[in-house]
């Protein structure tokens, strides 16, 4: 076993017993999620020297690391995934699966190209109605 998704609010434990796994709704998904809000081939898990990687397949409902919406990621010990609504902690030991050092640096595209200068300064209000009086 390489970890385990432990779902938040109860439910049973999910192995991760590959190294690359599919997660969605359809029954060939290596881990399926029976909920209609999970797309058909919603993400997949990949490990990697260790560290396990999370990417959005343009999934409807989105995938998102501790709150944060993402395409493409690494994952820590202790990270809450969010797939469409459903929330699962990963729990996994990096030195266990092969890991030398600390944890890869993000990608750029993620961290610095994946938001507007407004966005990472908390400035972006589309979406939001303003009030005029």
């Amino acid at each position: 076993m390489y970890g385990q998704l432990i779902p938040q609010g109860g439910g049973d434990m999910i192995p991760l017993l590959q190294t690359n796994l599919l997660v969605g709704r359809r029954e060939s998904c290596d881990i399926v999620l029976r909920f209609s809000n999970v797309s058909a081939h919603h993400c997949e898990l990949q490990l990697k020297d260790g560290y396990w990687y999370i990417k959005d397949l343009k999934s409807r409902n989105g995938t998102k690391v501790n709150g944060t919406r993402v395409t493409e990621r690494h994952l820590e010990p202790g990270d809450v995934l969010s797939i469409a609504k459903h929330k699962y902690e990963l729990q996994f030991s990096p030195s266990d699966l092969g890991a030398i050092g600390p944890p890869p640096l993000e990608s750029v595209h993620d961290e610095i190209l994946g938001k507007s200068l407004l966005e990472r300064a908390g400035l972006d209000h589309r979406g939001t109605e303003r009030r005029r009086d």
